[in-house]
């Protein structure tokens, strides 16, 4: 009788650990998620617009921010190009130098170091002199972003902030005319200021680089802010961060190949409709239909071309899978350099 009592007894308490055990594991992720999102909260900075496009105020022109960024370390801010260029002339032009602040108020000038007009990614620098006033740094993601993976921005929403918004990856792979690469959708609130700010995965390292908003309009006028945001993935990023670091042009991957959109099997894909260059030299041939490059399926033209901009370099050998006469064939091609 006495064995059974204490059997019984034994199973709230083994009920008890077990909810113990969940408590202080989500205790734990989220200690790690507050450590995170405040360490990236100091490395964003607001880019200031320039003096004469603030408004005046008693005679006296208050700060004003116009977008977000990022210090990625050794004074290196991360921004997105149209956060930072202005109009002058009837152009748009890229300036020179920029005033940022920090989340603790310090008003810093940085020098361009590069632009990336094809991904809209700016990159300058703030003066050794000065880089004590950064109170923080983030790093890049060396792994992809999923959909429905937890991320959270920082920046400088409609001129305010440091604010923070939290949400999921939707689609990793949207596409929009304003850029020559795959976007990250992302489903949290992000309004205009947010442009060139850091998205961060929950270990507060950069996954991506915010680029856009949906805007739409309503009979009050445009909406500015919105729960559908875009962001170029940090991998290509800090791809495009380095060549401008180390002075040296970007250079994409050449396969040498015009596509054509073909029907198989009532699935749609593409093939070869002229082969020039390394895809010539490889073999290629008008008709074959892409099935993988290097064991991951290709089924859009869009694939084929993340893959090439985000995981190779010119001169790197690939091997492609084709269909060709209804029998699969691999190809190895060594690519140029455009």
């Amino acid at each position: 009788m006495r064995a059974r009592n204490q059997r019984v007894a034994i199973i709230p308490l083994a009920l008890l650990l077990t909810g113990l055990c969940s408590t202080m594991a989500t205790s734990s992720e989220a200690t790690v998620l507050s450590n995170a999102a405040e360490k990236a909260k100091r490395a964003t900075i607001g880019v200031l617009r320039p003096p004469a496009e603030r408004a005046t105020i008693s005679g006296q022109a208050p700060f004003s921010i116009r977008g977000s960024g990022t210090h990625i370390g050794n004074g290196y801010l991360l921004t997105a190009r149209h956060a930072i260029e202005r109009q002058e002339g009837g152009q748009r032009i890229t300036p020179k130098t920029i005033q940022v602040i920090t989340s603790d108020l310090h008003e810093l000038e940085a020098t361009l170091v590069g632009v990336n007009a094809f991904l809209d990614i700016a990159l300058y620098r703030i003066p050794e002199s000065s880089r004590a006033a950064i109170l923080d740094q983030a790093t890049f993601a060396q792994t992809e972003s999923l959909s429905g993976d937890e991320v959270f921005t920082v920046g400088y929403p409609l001129g305010w902030g440091p604010a923070l918004s939290f949400g999921r990856v939707g689609n990793p792979n949207t596409f929009l005319e304003t850029i020559q690469s795959r976007l990250l959708q992302i489903d949290l609130s992000a309004c205009s200021g947010n442009s060139g700010g850091g998205l961060f995965n929950k270990q507060g390292e950069i996954v991506g680089v915010i680029h856009a908003i949906i805007q739409t309009e309503t009979t009050q006028g445009k909406r500015r802010c919105s729960r559908f945001a875009f962001a170029v993935p940090g991998l290509i990023v800090q791809k495009i961060v380095q060549s401008l670091i180390d002075g040296t042009p970007f250079r994409f991957s050449k396969l040498g190949v015009q596509l054509s959109v073909v029907k198989r099997n009532q699935h749609w894909g593409i093939a070869v409709g002229k082969a020039t260059g390394p895809a010539r030299q490889a073999g290629f041939k008008k008709g074959d239909i892409f099935l993988a490059i290097d064991d991951h399926p290709i089924h859009t033209a869009a694939q084929l071309k993340n893959y090439l901009i985000e995981h190779t370099q010119p001169g790197q050998q690939v091997a492609i899978t084709i269909l060709r006469n209804q029998k699969p064939h691999m190809l190895k091609v060594i690519l140029g350099s455009s």
